[in-house]
């Protein structure tokens, strides 16, 4: 049995919809929040997670999938700093708990983009209407009322700060578990779900109340699924970012499924 940790928002739908809809025989498939995914990964309760992807740096013996992930080469929309005063002026955030690389992103970008170090907590829903800023991501962030409020968008704001593509999450494998195996079932539902974009669309739009419009413009636009070694290389900035602001104690590379390790992040050139 492999037991999959699935993301069940509407940006993970393209890669997970074979795994929802008709998962192989001894496949067991549970649907989680982002921060669960890495969770269970870590405590063993899942062979393979699609995962924030600053959890990679935090669980050890993972094993990247390299092919596939959530990835935004600008504007994503769905992860948004959302912000009642101009950015100089936040002194308050409010982190969605239920992501951990957007949180990270969010407390790099204000760091290092704007000089702007407030105090963090996590909180949702009405009790993060008091902070100076709040964070929302996922299908939230595409609903949100933004009349009258600072927003940035946390892809947009990345691009624009390295030059480079944002990876939100991507398949990874703990230690022990046949990756070869789970990367071609995590391939199939993925072959799957770009066939069925279209009842994806229309599904996606029943459920959560959005157009069909705005949910096939998020995920035909806003979106990338395969990644590539630009992808790699702006995940590697992120993770030594990450270390630089103590916010994961080092960063270690990425082991790719039969790929050995990516570029190290060394080579890569990062913004003063």
């Amino acid at each position: 049995m492999l037991r999959f940790s699935v993301v069940d928002f509407l940006n993970a739908r393209p890669l997970t919809w074979g795994l929802l809809h008709d998962p192989p025989e001894g496949v067991e498939v549970s649907r989680d929040l982002p921060s669960a995914c890495a969770e269970k990964l870590a405590r063993g309760d899942a062979d393979v997670g699609l995962i924030p992807s600053i959890e990679y740096q935090r669980i050890p013996g993972l094993t990247v999938i390299p092919s596939l992930g959530i990835a935004a080469s600008s504007e994503v929309r769905s992860v948004l700093l959302v912000s009642r005063v101009s950015r100089e002026k936040i002194a308050t955030v409010a982190l969605d708990p239920a992501s951990r690389t957007s949180a990270a992103l969010t407390r790099i970008l204000l760091a290092r983009r704007y000089s702007v170090r407030p105090a963090f907590t996590e909180a949702e829903g009405a009790e993060a209407e008091g902070a100076d800023a709040r964070l929302v991501i996922g299908d939230p962030a595409l609903k949100t009322r933004l009349n009258g409020h600072v927003v940035l968008d946390l892809a947009a704001e990345w691009r624009a700060f390295t030059g480079r593509p944002f990876v939100f999450a991507f398949w990874a494998v703990r230690e022990g578990v046949d990756g070869y195996a789970a990367e071609r079932i995590v391939r199939d539902s993925y072959d799957r779900g770009r066939a069925e974009l279209d009842r994806i669309v229309r599904d996606e739009a029943a459920s959560s109340g959005l157009s069909e419009a705005v949910v096939e413009d998020y995920l035909r636009h806003c979106l990338r699924f395969d990644l590539d070694r630009a992808d790699f290389g702006g995940l590697e900035l992120f993770y030594r970012l990450a270390a630089d602001q103590g916010l994961i104690p080092a960063a270690r590379p990425i082991e790719l499924l039969s790929h050995g390790p990516a570029p190290a992040a060394r080579a890569i050139e990062f913004p003063s």
